[in-house]
């Protein structure tokens, strides 16, 4: 299974691409630089073959549409696209003192980045069940659940629920799955010290969700890494 995975050098995006080469997949790790280094470096390493890293920013919709071009170019398909990469800003802050440029770039990265990569990388994905998208969201885009706080983080997760139910009714006739999935709170970079979590649980979940180890209603689109419902 060649997977596309976003923000692949760190946090759930490093242990997702540690855990689908351990697999046996093979992973093109999206990351913003030219050049990978540290750990993602390392494990391109340990799988010789099994891990290109390529410039993949998404809020650049050039390196988007470069990747797509390799691909074709090459004659390659995509069989399962993790729209990992994310970002958490204005943590804690009231709506009152609420940076509106936390908002905007939230939304550029959370929701339109995501939408980027399905623009470009969906017309390389054939029909077929085994196939899927994963869009990384939260349990803060819940509605029924709203706490009234973190918006930037909290809204732009919504959004991309929002996204995953639309484009899981756009991609139906091809029988290609989606889901906006929730992590969990875990130990990363944007988690902190304080998660419960560990993202290695968290990615592991996830790979058997994309390998269809579990069983998952097919009417449910925003799931935890357990494949279990998430309220709406």
């Amino acid at each position: 299974m060649k997977i596309v995975i976003t923000g692949a050098n760190r946090g759930l995006g490093y242990e997702l691409t540690a855990e689908a080469a351990q697999r046996g997949h093979e992973i093109i790790a999206g990351i913003r630089s030219e050049n990978p280094d540290g750990k993602l470096l390392d494990l391109i390493n340990r799988f010789p073959g099994q891990i290109e890293a390529v410039e993949l920013d998404v809020c650049r919709e050039e390196t988007v549409d470069r990747l797509a071009n390799s691909l074709t170019a090459k004659g390659q398909s995509v069989d399962a696209i993790i729209n990992n990469a994310g970002i958490l800003l204005g943590r804690g802050v009231s709506i009152e003192e609420l940076q509106m440029e936390d908002v905007a770039q939230s939304f550029e990265i959370n929701l339109f980045g995501p939408m980027r990569i399905i623009k470009h990388l969906l017309p390389l994905m054939p029909s077929g069940s085994s196939r899927a998208v994963i869009n990384i969201s939260s349990e803060a885009g819940s509605l029924s659940n709203a706490y009234g706080g973190d918006y930037p983080y909290a809204i732009s997760k919504t959004a991309i629920n929002m996204f995953s139910k639309q484009l899981k009714k756009y991609v139906k006739g091809r029988e290609i799955r989606v889901f906006a999935l929730h992590p969990g709170w875990i130990k990363t970079d944007m988690g902190g010290d304080k998660a419960p979590g560990d993202p290695v649980e968290s990615a592991t979940g996830i790979m058997d969700i994309l390998e269809m180890k579990k069983e998952i209603d097919p009417d449910h689109f925003f799931i935890n890494y357990k494949g279990e419902p998430m309220p709406i």
